[in-house]
């Protein structure tokens, strides 16, 4: 097992750090912390938290076997009972014929004026600026409206924004949600407000995605339910999101909030009960 050393302010964001490192969640990976840290007086003094991680055998295993073509999407019967074929196409001319629909017209993004964008960015500048200063941390905003998707994009930058991202992005995604609450209060129409720092949410994306492809691959072989760790909502989206052309599996959400969670399934493992 290849492990790598990670050092951060605290154990939870070397964690946080050595997961999107690896591409993987925290419960497949093998941790041993170095250096717990320690944050000094007044800041100075303080060390920082060191730990090695490595992957787990199980899902170097799971990555490996990926690569191998598959040789078993070829499950059913090459050949049907007659009286099977025959339900088959007596079902395909009875089938009614599509009823032609009006399109439903995606939602557009709602026309703001100059003002209007001003006054959100000052919302939230205001609000980061003094949230950020009660922390004694020293960041630097952008934001930036985007007129196309209809969203307030807010960046951070600075020396370590990892206490910012938190453990798995809860402390981002928190944030996120405050600044949300400040910038509509004074909006008729909603607006979205997305956060970022040093592209977390992009990296974090493309985790998930290989996530879900490695888990449904597991599933596929084993065929046997799997449920993934509690994510929020736009985490669930992207597993489900990455998962809904395969043939194998299907996915659907259990649980309720914060420990709603992914399970990953094979499709018709119902009717094979």
């Amino acid at each position: 097992m290849e492990f790598i050393e990670v050092s951060a302010k605290t154990v939870d964001e070397a964690i946080t750090k050595a997961c999107i490192e690896l591409g993987a969640s925290s419960d497949k990976l093998e941790i041993q912390v170095i250096s717990e840290g320690s944050s000094g007086f007044l800041g100075f003094g303080s060390k920082p938290a060191v730990i090695r991680a490595g992957k787990k055998p199980e899902e170097e295993v799971i990555e490996k076997e990926e690569v191998q073509p598959e040789k078993e999407e070829k499950e059913e019967p090459a050949v049907q009972p007659q009286e099977e074929k025959k339900e088959k196409r007596e079902e395909k001319k009875e089938a009614p014929k599509p009823v032609k629909k009006t399109p439903v017209q995606e939602n557009e993004p709602v026309v703001r004026t100059e003002e209007e964008i001003a006054a959100m960015k000052k919302s939230a500048q205001e609000f980061l600026s003094g949230v950020f200063q009660a922390m004694e941390l020293p960041v630097q905003i952008t934001i930036v409206y985007n007129k196309e998707s209809g969203s307030l994009d807010i960046d951070f930058a600075g020396e370590d924004m990892g206490i910012l991202i938190g453990k798995r992005g809860q402390t981002l995604d928190s944030l996120q949600y405050l600044t949300s609450l400040v910038v509509n209060k004074e909006q008729k129409e909603y607006v979205r407000v997305k956060l970022d720092t040093e592209n977390y949410r992009k990296r974090r994306k493309e985790t998930l995605e290989n996530l879900a492809r490695n888990i449904a691959y597991k599933v596929k072989k084993t065929r046997k339910p799997v449920s993934l760790e509690p994510m929020n909502p736009y985490e669930r989206r992207i597993i489900h999101s990455a998962l809904q052309s395969n043939k194998f599996v299907e996915t659907y959400s259990e649980g309720n909030e914060p420990y709603r969670h992914v399970v990953v399934t094979p499709k018709r493992y119902q009717s094979q009960q």
